[in-house]
């Protein structure tokens, strides 16, 4: 999978380095609006950003459905206090089809290879958006996640570009020099719904697992 000590933010610096102030175009996956909140305000400063929502994984569609309204405040949000024009592309939901590929892989843990199979096809199908469209560069704002890991995205997006001889990746880690505490910080200074689990059913009943689990051991706790 290549070097785990890679300092992606620097390797992401560098290539910004390299645009001597001129402005790329970049397509950037978005998964929600707290994991954008440091991202978009950090890369705006370089690049003519679009967003892509593709996250048919989300379930249920209530749910895709409010995190894509709580995004599209924080793209108004962005506009009034920092002046970004952010253009935003929702592809077509559709969470049955979309889960086909993961159906086998329901028992696996949370950020095991379900996840990877995940993050692999909502990253590729965003690429290939990009590539279709003409932008000069490709990333996704889920390096910003604790939960995720950098390497496995990175890799991912390393691998994409070697099929998409047009759009360059952009390497990321966004939770690094306070990206993640920021956003945090944005989030809640924004009052921005933030969502307790990934997205699928399967990350929803783990969450709730956990929860009841939790509850219980207070439980226990309280009676001692």
């Amino acid at each position: 999978m290549g070097d785990a000590y890679v300092n992606y933010y620097d390797k992401g610096e560098e290539i910004i380095a390299s645009f001597g102030g001129e402005k790329k175009s970049l397509l950037m996956h978005v998964c929600c609006a707290p994991c954008a909140c440091f991202p978009l305000t950090y890369v705006c400063k370089h690049f003519d950003l679009t967003i892509y929502f593709d996250n048919s994984n989300i379930y249920p569609e209530e749910e895709y459905q409010k995190r894509l309204g709580e995004l599209e405040k924080l793209i108004s949000y962005i506009k009034r206090d920092y002046g970004y024009d952010i253009k935003l592309i929702v592809p077509a939901y559709n969470h049955e089809k979309y889960m086909e590929d993961l159906l086998p892989y329901k028992d696996e843990p949370e950020c095991g290879k379900r996840c990877h199979i995940c993050y692999n096809k909502r990253m590729k199908s965003s690429y290939d958006f990009a590539e279709e469209h003409g932008f000069d560069y490709f990333c996704t704002v889920m390096t910003i996640s604790r939960e995720k890991n950098s390497l496995i995205l990175n890799h991912i997006g390393e691998e994409l570009e070697k099929t998409h001889s047009k759009t360059k990746y952009f390497y990321s880690d966004f939770k690094k020099h306070d990206g993640a505490l920021i956003g945090v910080n944005m989030r809640k200074g924004y009052d921005l719904y933030y969502q307790k689990y990934c997205g699928c059913e399967f990350s929803l009943e783990s969450r709730l697992k956990w929860d009841a689990y939790k509850a219980s051991l207070n439980q226990k706790l309280d009676v001692k």
